[in-house]
């Protein structure tokens, strides 16, 4: 099964592509969709949505992790990053991607065993989880990673429970 994880944003978009094969994960692609600031906002919601579209049409994934959002400051920086989430939802289910949201807290557990983990501890952990040489950078990048993976935690826990 093919999973693209997804930490959205406007500035920065998060993506990572996982292979689940059984209980082993590959990390097959990763990186961040960029957007030039100052740009206005629907030239930059719209680049994201063709970035993510040639992603899904490029790598074929079946299902797709996307953060959930948790503002409790800025509601501009949060309704910014809303708009970024929905076109790439929009684009996922045009494609026929299943797509599931977690919390920042959901994945951490997930990936570490801890809901309190800071960025790096989760950095180590998809490293060592994915037997990589080197901890993804940027952030962004590792924290789509860390979407992905904690989907393809969950799959098997949900067959578990269907039967």
């Amino acid at each position: 099964m093919r999973i693209i994880g997804i930490d959205p944003g406007t500035a920065i978009t998060g993506f990572s592509i996982l292979e689940r094969n059984k209980s082993k994960l590959t990390l097959l692609d990763y990186g961040c969709i960029r957007t030039k600031a100052g740009t206005p906002q629907h030239i930059r919601l719209n680049q994201i949505a063709q970035d993510i579209d040639t992603l899904i049409k490029k790598w074929k994934p079946e299902q797709a992790s996307i953060e959930k959002l948790f503002f409790k400051n800025n509601a501009k920086t949060a309704m910014t990053v809303a708009e970024a989430r929905g076109v790439i939802i929009q684009k996922l289910t045009e494609n026929n991607v299943e797509c599931r949201g977690y919390t920042p807290l959901e994945v951490k557990m997930s990936v570490c065993g801890y809901g309190r983990a800071d960025k790096k501890m989760v950095q180590q952990m998809v490293k060592m989880l994915l037997k990589l040489k080197k901890t993804p950078q940027p952030d962004d990048a590792a924290d789509a990673i860390a979407l992905a993976i904690c989907l393809a935690n969950a799959i098997p826990l949900e067959m578990r429970l269907a039967k």
